[in-house]
């Protein structure tokens, strides 16, 4: 697994473990309901608890142009990526970026796990997010 970063996207939203990576996310206390991203850890309706790191693509689509400046900060020049819907078993779906995918291979139902990815924030600086990538396959 690539060393995380130090500085990650966002607060409380991701967790460093022996295993790779974990998605924080809320459960709230009465209902047992999942939310994510987690609410604010002063919220004490709300417990923290890390999401399963693997899961089954729910759906997806292929962003294949350039969005609109602003709200898009990226690079002028672009390259189509995926996005996905992930279900992670006995919690939530989860949207997020697919790493490391051929775009015809994509199929629902397929297994998923979750890695960290970097991001170039619109002023150069590097932050670690996450996205998910097919499960068992090797990836750097």
């Amino acid at each position: 697994m690539p060393e995380m970063l130090t500085t990650l996207i966002a607060d409380d939203l991701l967790a460093e473990t022996d295993g790779g990576i974990r998605l924080i996310a809320s459960r709230e206390r009465a209902t047992g309901k999942i939310i994510f991203p987690p609410r604010p850890g002063t919220d004490n309706r709300f417990e923290r608890i890390a999401l399963p790191q693997e899961g089954l693509l729910w759906s997806w689509t292929i962003q294949r142009f350039r969005p609109k400046s602003p709200p898009y900060a990226g690079a002028e020049v672009f390259e189509p990526y995926a996005v996905g819907y992930v279900e992670l078993e006995g919690a939530l779906v989860v949207e997020s970026r697919l790493a490391d995918v051929d775009f015809g291979a994509l199929r629902i139902g397929m297994p998923m796990r979750l890695v960290p990815q970097l991001f170039m924030m619109a002023g150069g600086e590097a932050r670690t997010t996450f996205a998910f990538a097919p499960a068992g396959e090797v990836h750097p």
